[in-house]
C-alpha cells in the first residue's frame, strides 16, 4: 500500500461508526488507513466499546487518540463541542506532522479547521459527510437564505419553508443550532459552510438513486450560489456488518414468521422519559402486533447527551404488568441491541427509527418501511426526506410535541403492518434495497464514484 489516508471523524459514535466503513473501503482498493480519534469531552462508556469494538474487527486500519487540549484554566469554563474541535486542531497538526506520509485527509463536517490544517501541511482535504445528500443541500444552502431574511429561523415556527434544492419543510424541522439566535452558532455554522466550500471534494454516505433530486442541485451549483461547488462523490451505503457472536434476540426472531415483528430502536443517544415510554408500551401492547424493542434509561439532562446512563429498570419504567402480558407478544431489550442483525433478519417487518443517518440506511439496505420518529440533530429534515421524498417511510404524529399518544404509536404500527397502504410501503422498501446493492457492485454508482475520487487524489 504506496497511499496512506488518514481519516478524522471528531465527535460522537454516529460520526465514528460510518468513517471505520470508510476506512474499510480504503482498504478493499488497497490504501492504508489511520483514523484519529477524538476523545469526547466527558469520558464515555459507549465511545470507548465502539472504538475497541472497532479496532478489534479492523486490525489493519491503525487507530490513534489524539491527546486532548489544555484544560482550560481554574474558574474558567469548560469548551463548547465546536471550540472543543477547533482547539484539536493543533493536536491534528501536530500528528499528521509525525506521520512519514500522508497522502489524503478526510474530515468529518463538525471539524472544519481540518482544511486549514491540511492546506497549512500541502495535504489534499476532502469532507466526509455522515448525513446524506438532502441535508447537505440544504445545509450549504441556508447562507444564502439567512443573508436574505429579516428574522431568524426560530421566528418562522412552522412555516413552510421552500428551497430549490428540496422539498417544502416546516423551518421548526431545522436542527435546533439552526433555529437558535446564537451568533456563536450562526458563526460556526457559516464556517462550516465556508470550509467545505474549501475542500477538494465530498464524500457522501449514501447513493445516488436514492437522492437524486438533491445530488443534482449540488452538481448543478445550486446550493452554494456564487461560487463552485466541490467535486461530490456518492459512495454509500456504508452500513455496519453484522457481528460474528449471535445475541439471545436473533433465537427469539428464529421463532417469528417472516416480516412479522417492528424493530423500535432509537439510536446511541436517544432516550424518552418514563410517561413516553408507558405510552409506547401501551401502543404496542394494543396493537397487537409482535415487536422488539431496545429501552433506555431516562436521561436526567436533555442536553447531555454524552452522559453514560445506567441500565434501565424496565418494571419501573414499564406500565404494571406489561412485561408479563406482553411475553409471547414481544421481546424488551435493556440498553442495545445487535442493530443491524435484528434488521437484517427474516422476521423483521419494520423498523421505528429516531432517523439517524446511519439507522436510515440500516433500515433502507435492509428493505424495510420506516416508522419516523426523529429526536434532535438533523433527524426531523431526514424524516421530510424519508417520507416526501424517497416515500420510504411514514411519520409518527406528535414527535415535535411533549409526548406521542399511546393511540399513535398503536395506529402506526398496525398500517405499516396490516393494510394496503403498508404493504405498498414494504415493497417500496424492498425495491430501494435492490438498488442499493447494485450502487455497491462493481460498475455500480457509488462503485464508479469511490474509484473516480481515487484516480482524482
Amino acid at each position: 500500500m504506496d497511499k496512506t489516508v488518514v481519516l478524522y471523524p471528531g465527535l460522537g459514535v454516529g460520526h465514528l461508526t460510518p468513517m471505520v466503513q470508510l476506512a474499510r473501503l480504503f482498504l478493499r482498493h488497497g490504501v492504508a488507513v489511520t483514523v484519529a480519534l477524538v476523545e469526547p469531552q466527558v469520558e464515555s462508556d459507549s465511545f470507548s466499546a465502539v472504538v475497541a469494538r472497532a479496532a478489534a474487527a479492523n486490525p489493519s486500519v491503525t487507530f490513534h487518540v489524539l491527546p486532548p487540549p489544555p484544560a482550560p484554566a481554574e474558574g474558567e469554563a469548560p469548551p463548547g463541542r465546536f471550540e472543543y474541535l477547533r482547539l484539536m486542531d493543533a493536536r491534528l497538526r501536530d500528528f499528521l506532522r509525525s506521520l512519514p506520509a500522508v497522502h489524503t485527509l478526510v474530515f468529518d463536517m463538525f471539524c472544519a479547521g481540518s482544511v486549514d490544517v491540511a492546506a497549512e501541511l500541502g495535504i489534499p482535504a476532502y469532507v466526509f459527510f455522515a448525513s446524506g445528500a438532502s441535508f447537505l443541500a440544504v445545509f450549504l444552502h441556508l447562507p444564502s437564505v439567512v443573508a436574505s431574511m429579516d428574522k431568524s429561523f426560530a421566528d418562522l415556527g412552522d412555516s413552510l419553508l421552500r428551497l430549490p434544492v428540496a422539498p417544502p419543510f416546516k423551518a421548526s424541522d431545522l436542527p435546533k443550532t439552526i433555529l437558535d439566535n446564537d451568533e456563536g452558532n450562526k458563526a460556526v455554522r457559516l464556517r462550516m459552510c465556508e470550509k467545505i466550500a474549501e475542500s477538494n471534494g465530498i464524500l457522501i454516505n449514501t447513493f445516488e438513486p436514492l437522492e437524486a433530486r438533491a445530488v443534482h442541485a449540488l452538481r448543478d451549483g445550486l446550493c452554494i450560489p456564487g461560487r463552485p461547488t466541490p467535486p461530490v462523490y456518492c459512495i454509500g451505503p456504508l452500513v455496519t456488518e453484522g457481528g460474528d457472536k449471535k445475541h439471545e434476540c436473533l433465537e427469539w426472531l428464529d421463532t417469528q414468521p417472516d416480516n412479522s415483528v417492528v424493530f423500535l430502536s432509537f439510536g446511541s443517544m436517544g432516550t424518552f422519559s418514563k410517561k413516553q415510554l408507558q405510552e409506547i408500551a401501551v401502543g404496542l401492547e394494543k396493537s397487537g402486533q409482535r415487536f422488539l424493542w431496545i429501552v433506555r434509561s431516562p436521561r436526567s439532562d436533555e442536553q447531555n447527551f454524552f452522559d453514560t446512563l445506567p441500565e434501565p429498570d424496565l418494571d419501573a419504567l414499564l406500565p404494571e404488568g406489561f412485561l408479563e402480558r406482553t411475553k409471547h407478544q414481544g421481546l424488551v431489550l435493556k440498553s442495545w441491541g445487535p442493530q443491524v442483525e435484528v434488521l437484517g433478519h427474516r422476521a423483521t417487518g419494520a423498523f421505528m427509527t429516531h432517523c439517524g443517518w446511519n439507522s436510515t440506511l440500516e433500515g433502507i439496505t435492509a428493505g424495510l418501511p420506516l416508522l419516523c420518529w426523529p429526536l434532535y440533530a438533523e433527524q426531523r429534515l431526514n424524516k421530510v426526506f424519508i417520507v416526501e421524498e424517497m416515500k420510504l417511510g411514514v411519520v409518527l404524529r406528535g414527535y415535535d410535541e411533549e409526548v406521542v399518544k399511546a393511540e399513535e404509536v398503536e395506529a402506526k404500527v398496525k398500517w405499516v403492518m396490516d393494510s394496503e397502504g403498508g404493504r405498498a410501503l414494504q415493497e417500496r422498501a424492498k425495491a430501494e434495497k435492490s438498488k442499493a446493492v447494485q450502487a455497491l457492485n462493481e460498475g455500480g454508482s457509488s462503485h464508479t464514484a469511490f474509484v473516480e475520487f481515487l484516480d482524482n487524489v
